[in-house]
């Protein structure tokens, strides 16, 4: 069974934007899908990210996929560096790699303040998705370029997307899940 987590980013919660959304029609797939409450604003550290994934440890295989919405796809890039054996896929959503502007800057530094260790994240997982908009206000667009870059990968451009949270109207994101879709084998 196909286990798929996705990740909030600051200040977020699993209730908001296209997450329980993205959930339900994954659950219809026969997907088991995990939406951790990570702690933001406050407490908001790797370290404290990691203690409420350390619950769902062993649930992440080659069989899961991760999602992760700004700061959570950040982190999910932590994890990747963190994983001895490889996921089956990552979608990361107007993820900040530490590329101005980012309007959190300082509470995105502990996850995105030192490099990525990017041979280790691309050996941890077999094929990944960067989406970016062009008008996202919290996160600058030149952090899914080189994101993409840095994962060998195509940059999915959204013209005009916001930061694909429910203000840039996201309540559903069917792109995300037509891609899911395709590592699932069902397109």
């Amino acid at each position: 069974m196909t286990k798929v987590f996705i990740f909030h980013g600051t200040g977020g919660y699993p209730e908001e934007n296209w997450f329980p959304w993205l959930k339900g029609e994954l659950e219809k797939l026969n997907c088991k899908v995990f939406v951790p409450q990570f702690p933001t604003p406050e407490n908001q550290t790797l370290e404290n990210w990691f203690k409420v994934l350390d619950e769902y440890k062993d649930r992440i295989d080659g069989e899961t996929i991760l999602v992760g919405h700004s700061l959570g796809g950040s982190f999910l890039l932590r994890v990747l560096e963190a994983l001895k054996n490889p996921i089956k896929a990552a979608f990361l959503v107007a993820t900040p790699i530490g590329i101005p502007p980012i309007v959190n800057w300082a509470g995105d530094k502990p996850f995105t303040g030192y490099p990525f260790n990017w041979n280790k994240i691309k050996s941890n997982c077999k094929k990944f998705y960067v989406y970016h908009s062009d008008n996202d206000p919290y996160v600058g667009l030149d952090n899914g370029k080189r994101l993409s870059e840095n994962l060998d990968t195509a940059l999915v451009f959204k013209p005009k997307s916001g930061h694909f949270n429910k203000k840039a109207g996201f309540l559903k994101f069917d792109d995300l899940l037509n891609d899911i879709k395709k590592e699932l084998g069902l397109r």
